[in-house]
């Protein structure tokens, strides 16, 4: 049985592909379309997972779309009435777009799978399952558990905005929802507004300013105060109740009222790119403490109500890794698992495996002695040595070949070692937004000035954003308090404490970039301001080429961890192709690029006659 997914036309538009259980391919559009959060229909993506599958659309048994349209649209219209006469211009701009579009999601879903392949709607079934059951399906169906409590939190589905599901055996149960308007997603989103940064693409950076506020201090006290009691109020069990005098998501065109945030708190909303002062960090650091206390809670509930040991997770929440790492922290379950594709994205997975074993009901069997049913998560596109000529010729680029993977390694390594820049584009694209080592920027992670560097000459963003540590998973209890894997760069912990350098007396009177230089530890370029980091374990099992180059790193530098961030620059999706790697090679100061058992060295290519309006193309997330 043949099961193709999709999710589309909110942001991170994507298509997977399962057969008899088994995930043969997923991809999100903007990888193709080279548009970061793409929402349009994902035509290229679901051409990839038919062509990589060798399935046509004809032999296709079932068609599922993440979420249901029609619930959407009717809670949309039962807020326009609810908070009427506020959200009139709102309403009068987004109803039309649903009555041309979305309320015949059905009919275009076939006219856009009909310009694809031979597709006869009589052949597939067209199933919609609900948002949060996408979700919850995307992290249970994968998960190595017959039984597990499943959370899922996000800003908004059709109404849930978080849920907690029962998974046992091939089947799910939905035990209890929070509903909109109420949302900790929304929440998180709305700080993210405040701070000024982009709704649904800069929350992550909002997680990685927090560590730049000033702990136990008076001011990240009051916001937290502020938080709890005028923005929202916690319950017991995780759900919250936001106070909509303040917010303007629910019919608005803003997140929220800026005036009365204003008045609130004491500060002006920032303007995007403007300078970062330390009442954003005090502020992000508050939001951060209330987000993890809600997540801590809504765990408990779920353990409450399931008695499970094992916790899945999933929705856009999940991907805020220092939250889970607190969550692994507590030991309210036994073990964590997190969809690496978390967000809507993975919604297109979770919906064609919630078909499968709910309506189809078909028996769930898991692989035994495997970290899950992800495959490390390489689910997408890869590239033969072919077409890695083939882009060459077409830029005159010069390259090395090597026959030996081995002898590529250690030269790699040696090149890591020696400082440089490289970029590291190896087999299957991953699925989800990290980059795992398929399609990485790799750096020394000893060296000192190399966080400075990615950030500024590679990929053009802020300078107080941190980076990623990959580690030989057998080594990861020598560099971080981590005891467990972390396969998908979803959990933060703290850097070993032997290999930290204590703080000066005087650090948190420091200015925000005066922290951020501070030798932190032996490890500075992964090392965040609090001593954490976000850890990736890489598994020999599930991707050889990047745990050899690890290793070989390991042989000739005594460390088995390196830098790893992903391939691309500010506002650009992930790269795909050969040819989109070579371009970000010659578009920054990069060092060398490695394409399978190809090496190009920056020096020795072709003067680069691209003016600087490249960087038009992509706008700032």
């Amino acid at each position: 049985m043949t099961i193709l997914g999709i999710s589309a036309f909110y942001h991170d538009s994507a298509a997977a592909l399962i057969k008899n259980g088994e995930i043969l391919a997923a991809a999100q559009e903007e990888r193709f379309t080279r548009i970061k959060h793409d929402p349009a229909f994902p035509t290229n993506a679901v051409k990839f997972c038919l062509e990589y599958s060798g399935v046509t659309l004809d032999k296709v048994d079932a068609i599922v779309f993440y979420d249901k349209p029609l619930l959407k649209f009717e809670r949309l219209l039962e807020t326009y009435y609810g908070f009427s006469p506020r959200g009139l211009q709102s309403f009068l701009t987004s109803i039309p777009v649903w009555l041309k579009e979305k309320m015949f999601l059905k009919r275009m879903l076939h006219e856009e799978l009909e310009k694809i392949g031979n597709y006869s709607k009589k052949k597939a079934k067209l199933l919609f399952p609900e948002h949060h059951l996408s979700h919850a399906a995307s992290a249970y169906y994968p998960a190595p558990f017959e039984d597990a409590a499943i959370l899922t939190i996000d800003g908004v589905g059709e109404w849930a905005t978080a849920s907690i599901c029962h998974g046992k055996g091939n089947q799910m149960t939905i035990l209890k929802e929070l509903r909109f308007p109420h949302s900790l997603g929304l929440l998180y989103s709305a700080v993210t507004y405040y701070c000024g940064f982009k709704v649904n693409s800069g929350e992550y950076k909002l997680m990685g300013l927090a560590p730049y506020g000033n702990h136990g201090s008076a001011q990240v006290a009051k916001f937290v105060d502020l938080i709890r009691n005028v923005l929202v109020e916690i319950k017991p069990d995780g759900s919250i109740w936001l106070n909509q005098e303040y917010f303007n998501y629910a019919t608005g065109l803003r997140m929220v009222f800026d005036d009365k945030w204003e008045q609130l708190l004491g500060f002006k909303r920032r303007e995007s790119e403007s300078l970062l002062e330390q009442i954003h960090c005090d502020f992000a650091l508050a939001i951060q403490e209330v987000t993890e206390e809600v997540v801590i809670k809504m765990a408990e509930e779920a353990k409450r109500l399931t008695g499970s040991k094992n916790l899945c997770m999933a929705g856009g929440v999940a991907l805020n890794c220092v939250a889970n790492g607190k969550l692994q922290k507590t030991n309210i379950f036994d073990n964590l698992y997190i969809q690496p594709a978390a967000g809507d994205a993975g919604g297109a997975l979770g919906a064609a495996l919630a078909a499968y074993y709910i309506y189809f009901n078909q028996e769930r069997k898991l692989t035994p002695n495997t970290l899950d049913e992800m495959q490390g998560s390489y689910l997408g596109p890869e590239y033969s040595d072919m077409e890695v000529k083939q882009m060459a010729k077409k830029y005159e680029a010069h390259y090395q070949y090597f026959e030996n993977f081995d002898k590529l390694a250690s030269k790699t390594a040696e090149l890591l070692a020696e400082g440089n820049v490289i970029g590291w584009f190896q087999g299957r694209m991953e699925f989800g937004p990290r980059a795992l080592g398929g399609r990485s920027i790799l750096g020394d992670a000893r060296n000192s000035e190399m966080q400075k560097k990615l950030n500024l000459k590679i990929k053009y963003r802020e300078g107080f954003r941190p980076f990623a540590p990959s580690v030989l998973a057998e080594d990861v209890e020598d560099y971080f308090e981590c005891e467990t894997p972390s396969p998908y760069m979803l959990l933060v912990h703290g850097v070993n404490p032997k290999r930290r350098n204590a703080f000066p007396a005087d650090y948190e009177d420091l200015p925000m970039m005066e922290k951020l230089y501070f030798l932190r530890s032996d490890l500075p370029s992964i090392t965040h301001i609090d001593y954490s980091a976000r850890i990736q374990t890489v598994h020999q099992e599930t991707n050889p080429r990047y745990w050899t180059l690890i290793n070989e790193f390991k042989k000739q530098t005594g460390y088995g961890v390196i830098v790893n961030t992903s391939f691309n620059v500010r506002g650009e999706p992930i790269v795909c192709t050969p040819e989109d790697a070579y371009k970000c090679l010659m578009r920054t100061e990069m060092d060398y690029l490695v394409v399978g058992n190809f090496i190009f060295d920056k020096k020795f290519q072709p003067k680069w006659t691209e003016s600087e309006s490249w960087k038009d193309e992509y706008k700032l997330d």
